[in-house]
């Protein structure tokens, strides 16, 4: 059945256009639109009622003539090429190649809003995923399928960080597929610039595809492009077996948008002008994580949010939180003393950590090792605002180890080189070699037996060091 073409748009409202006299027209649909130049745009129906469509379009409305453009409502959902010739490539926040490169040849087509899992269909994640960052792996460990969230600042080096994590991840044991789907939404040129070169240098671009949503790109574009990202990363891993991790910067501008469309439709605002739904439109990206029985691939989700003003109660870390299995924090304070990463374990949290460690996984000692770690860190961190009260002098012999004990934690176990790739093993020896510092009669999160194993040829060095 043919499709009309109308002119009858009413009205401008932002990135949105206002058609009426339509019929047959369905929440979700594609949208073809010719401006008055000729110029061929796309778009997607927000809303639908009788006689009228709401429509978003991804390239942005300027220039258009209400009189002079037409609209084609396809009857079909905004669908994505897919391929595996996709590894490697750069593409925009919409799915256009801009890398030089020529049109994907689609070995299938796949609706970019995606299918939800079907809870009994899905794998419980627990297998180990190894970043080469301590602060991960060994404190907030990252597993298959599962999604955990760094929330970070303005002015703290989280593209840094998703760079690092996006060069270095990578799964342990036999040989098996691995791939990156990155997506930066509202990134300015010299953060994309940044991006692409650390992922040619390294030879990370071979097995990655990247989509890149410009700060100068119309807003609307940003609401697309972890679709896209996400709807690749499915078709990779469960069309093709891969496990594949996705990296999502930054959310805040995704909600930014939201929040603009919103603000457009004239609707009720929620929490500080953001839209009632965002926990819904939020959870619809995020859900997207996981494993399916009977599949060989997985996807993994590391969103990146920068919290405005730092506020972690904000709306966007706030939803976030609730959704996803944990969140990696980053400190400014940290980055102030020049550490990076400057991963703060202790506001972070990786809810399904102790599923993927252990025995035969990561090794035996990992759970106490965090544990005792965590918490020797913890209590450092309390006497240094006691040490503020009333001096060092006034600590006993063991509170001045458990001090300084957190000095060392931050100098040496959580920072490292930007190209500082550790493994599992050499970060849990690390740990050991910070907890030979402390009074054996203090270590009451490990086992007897794993500090006879690992921290007997330790003991002692650490004084000596220091003298």
């Amino acid at each position: 059945m043919a499709r009309m073409e109308y002119n009858t748009i009413r009205e401008v409202a932002g990135p949105l256009i206002i058609v009426e006299g339509v019929s047959d027209v369905a929440y979700g649909e594609l949208v073809k639109v010719v401006d008055s130049k000729g110029g061929k745009r796309t778009g997607q129906v927000l809303e639908s009622r009788e006689g009228l469509a709401v429509v978003q379009v991804f390239e942005g409305t300027q220039g258009i003539d209400v009189d002079k453009t037409k609209i084609k409502f396809t009857g079909d959902t905004f669908k994505l090429s897919l391929s595996e010739e996709m590894l490697g490539r750069v593409f925009n926040g919409t799915g256009k190649p801009i890398d030089k490169g020529p049109e994907i040849v689609p070995e299938k087509t796949a609706d970019v809003n995606g299918e939800p899992i079907n809870p009994v269909s899905r794998e419980y994640p627990e297998e180990f995923i190894q970043t080469g960052i301590s602060s991960i792996d060994v404190m907030n460990t990252l597993v298959r399928g599962q999604k955990l969230p760094i929330f970070s600042e303005a002015g703290l080096p989280h593209n840094q960080l998703a760079a690092q994590i996006a060069r270095q991840a990578t799964v342990l044991g036999q040989k098996e597929s691995f791939a990156v789907v990155f997506a930066a939404m509202g990134v300015t040129f010299e953060e994309s610039n940044f991006f692409m070169k650390q992922f040619e240098k390294t030879g990370t671009i071979e097995k990655m595809v990247a989509f890149i949503n410009l700060a100068s790109d119309p807003t609307i574009e940003r609401i697309i492009t972890p679709r896209l990202a996400l709807t690749t990363a499915e078709y990779l891993a469960f069309d093709k077996g891969m496990h594949v991790l996705v990296i999502l910067t930054d959310m805040t501008n995704y909600c930014e948008a939201l929040r603009e469309i919103s603000a457009s439709r004239n609707e009720i605002p929620g929490r500080r002008g953001y839209p009632g739904y965002m926990y819904t439109d939020l959870a619809m990206n995020y859900e997207r994580a996981g494993r399916i029985k009977g599949r060989k691939g997985s996807v993994t989700q590391i969103p990146i949010l920068t919290m405005p003003q730092g506020d972690i109660s904000h709306p966007i870390p706030d939803l976030t939180g609730y959704i996803t299995e944990g969140q990696i924090v980053l400190g400014k304070e940290l980055h102030k003393k020049g550490i990076y990463p400057p991963i703060d374990v202790l506001p972070s949290l990786s809810r399904l950590m102790n599923e993927g460690i252990g025995e035969g996984k990561t090794r035996e000692d990992h759970s106490g090792v965090s544990n005792q770690l965590y918490a020797a860190y913890a209590i450092g961190r309390d006497l240094r605002d006691l040490v503020a009260v009333v001096g060092e002098e006034a600590l006993s012999e063991n509170d001045r180890k458990f001090l300084h004990f957190a000095d060392r934690f931050e100098e040496t176990f959580t920072t490292q080189g930007v190209n500082e790739n550790r493994t599992i093993q050499e970060s849990l020896d690390l740990g050991w070699k910070l907890l030979s510092s402390l009074p054996e009669e203090e270590l009451k999160k490990v086992k007897v037996e794993h500090i006879k194993k690992y921290m007997g040829k330790y003991v002692g060095k650490q004084a000596d060091k220091k003298d």
